[in-house]
């Protein structure tokens, strides 16, 4: 790990917040690196989530972590998602720049996989979204989605690799959704956000538990269940076994989630070309 790195940062300023709380974290080490960096603080078992790439995505950061704790907390008694450490309050905390939060660290198998069968995965959203129902607290409405989305591409910069023209297209696609999918009149309710295999941990006793709340938001159970499903997709998932998911999940048809579909393909392109231009950027 080169020193200045963000990796390099958000290690150190997990390590110092922690230490202020008397965590002993003398062991500490990144154990993931992607749109945000994870230290898992040992000989402690707590890990810390350190914003980094997604930072961009909000415009009060501090106001989105707290969202993320409130609704963790709330989730807690069901056990069906990560929860706060009892070594440390979860924050957000900020250090040199970076804001984090901090969660217990849980011994697992890695983010489930298809071997855990279509209707499993299917029912572990639909349980997810039962629990975030009940949910009172103050959430960004949908409309907000949009609104990173545009952030997003208001930071791309044209280059050799991508075209004013591209992100033109882009723009123009997304405004092309707004009334299909975030401005349509769907009930809504606390969503995850990111709902995706990769934020579906598996426990060594296979259970399944929900990661990385950061994206909480009021909106359609449709945005979660799209971009649920274009996980399954993604991991190799054939048009039957997504299909089955679907059922199991209950209530809403492959043609509803079409546009939303739309809108998260819309999504990843933008946040693709975001991150790649940013890894090319000198680390802040």
């Amino acid at each position: 790990m080169e020193f200045g790195s963000r990796e390099e940062r958000a290690l150190v300023a997990a390590r110092a917040v922690a230490a202020e709380a008397g965590v002993s974290c003398g062991q500490a080490t990144v154990v993931n690196a992607g749109s945000n960096v994870m230290v898992h603080l040992r000989p402690a078992p707590v890990l810390a989530r350190v914003m980094t790439g997604t930072a961009v995505l909000h415009e009060d950061p501090e106001r989105w972590l707290s969202r993320e704790v409130s609704v963790l907390g709330f989730l807690a008694p069901s056990a069906i998602a990560v929860a706060p450490s009892p070594l440390i309050a979860p924050g957000p905390y900020c250090r040199d720049g970076l804001w984090m939060t901090f969660w217990e660290a849980l011994e697992h198998r890695g983010s489930a996989d298809l071997a855990a069968g279509p209707e499993r995965l299917g029912l572990a959203l639909r349980g997810l979204h039962g629990e975030l129902a009940a949910y009172e607290g103050e959430l960004p409405g949908f409309g907000d989605v949009q609104q990173r989305i545009e952030r997003l591409l208001r930071a791309l910069r044209p280059s050799p690799d991508l075209s004013a023209e591209r992100i033109e297209s882009l723009e123009s696609r997304l405004r092309e959704l707004g009334e299909t999918v975030f401005g349509a009149p769907h009930p809504t309710q606390a969503l995850h956000g990111d709902a995706s295999l990769y934020n579906l941990l598996v426990l060594p006793s296979d259970r399944l538990v929900w990661n990385d709340f950061e994206d909480v938001v009021m909106g359609p159970v449709h945005w979660d269940l799209a971009g649920y499903l274009i996980s399954l997709e993604h991991r190799g998932a054939d048009p039957d076994f997504v299909a089955r998911a679907l059922a199991a999940y209950g209530g809403i048809s492959a043609a509803e989630l079409a546009p939303f579909s739309a809108a998260h393909a819309v999504y990843d392109e933008v946040w693709g070309l975001y991150d790649a231009q940013r890894r090319l950027s000198p680390a802040p």
